[in-house]
């Protein structure tokens, strides 16, 4: 076996950032006095996924999404025993897609949300208090679908790992995985420093409007006279 680059450092860095995040956005969404955390937790996950979307068109070679863009010709190749590639297989693509969007939504609702009691969301203004509600129902009930698609996920890796014999973990730290020596998979190409500065910096503009901070606060009540009797 010889190992070859497949996942560079800003894909790495983004893998385990929005691990730990969702780890414990699921911790805090349960404690009434970490909601506060919870939502800025929230907006850090929204930039998270600015950049990743970004880097799925200027990044590194595997992390670009038309390099694992789950085709049926692709999935049904894998499901023969045909597919040869590095990076993600067509159905583990399938995966990656269907966590990022369910991570969009859930963070998406979230930033709409109010539930009456402790948490406004940052951007529940341009909604109004009466869907802002009915979305956070919608954000709570998402995250037990979320819960249910990482678990399928983690379930995967592990399916994987000691079925398979193929580590997906090793990779996602080292950034190198194994492949046999008569095969010769080109190594990843980093994305140039113009477009990784380019997707931190759309990044932090999409944190920034996250935070809501840019929507005027409402105008004060009318002062209601008293009459004089």
């Amino acid at each position: 076996m010889q190992t070859v680059k497949v996942w560079d450092l800003p894909v790495r860095l983004f893998h385990w950032l929005l691990v730990a995040s969702v780890a414990a956005l699921f911790v805090t969404g349960k404690m009434d006095d970490a909601i506060a955390l919870h939502g800025k937790i929230g907006i850090f996950v929204v930039g998270l996924l600015v950049f990743r979307v970004l880097w799925g068109f200027i990044g590194s070679t595997y992390a670009r999404f038309l390099q694992f863009f789950p085709t049926p010709a692709r999935i049904l190749a894998y499901l023969k025993g045909e597919w040869r590639g590095l990076g993600h297989n067509p159905l583990g693509a399938l995966s990656v897609f269907a966590l990022l969007f369910l991570t969009a939504l859930q963070t998406g609702l979230g930033l709409l949300a109010y539930d009456e009691i402790s948490f406004r969301g940052p951007l529940s203004a341009l909604v109004g208090d009466v869907l802002a509600v009915r979305l956070t129902g919608w954000h709570q009930t998402l995250a037990y679908v979320l819960l249910a698609f990482v678990g399928l996920h983690v379930a995967s890796i592990v399916f994987y790992k000691f079925v398979q014999k193929h580590d997906l973990l090793l990779p996602m730290l080292t950034g190198r995985a194994e492949v046999p020596e008569n095969t010769s998979p080109p190594p990843a190409q980093d994305g140039s420093l113009k477009a990784l500065l380019l997707a931190l910096a759309l990044a932090a503009l999409a944190l920034w409007a996250a935070c809501g901070t840019w929507i005027p606060e409402p105008p004060p009540p009318a002062a209601v006279e008293t009459p004089a009797w």
